[in-house]
């Protein structure tokens, strides 16, 4: 898994009823873009993370 400041966090639920966290990766500490991602989620807290199978990390677009 590869990722850059500025790209999305996307972890799903593991269980029924459990919501989605959606976050933006603040700082990538890993060589290459790999884990571990310091990630603001949109609730406001920040976590360091090393994504699991239930996560999709989300390309930001093109800055103008």
């Amino acid at each position: 898994m590869h990722a850059t400041v500025g790209d999305r966090v996307r972890i799903r639920g593991r269980v029924v009823g459990m919501r989605e966290h959606v976050g933006e990766i603040l700082e990538v500490r890993g060589a290459r873009g790999e884990p571990p991602y310091r990630v603001r989620f949109d609730d406001g807290h920040e976590a360091l993370i090393f994504p699991g199978p239930d996560c999709v990390i989300e390309q930001r677009g093109p800055v103008d």
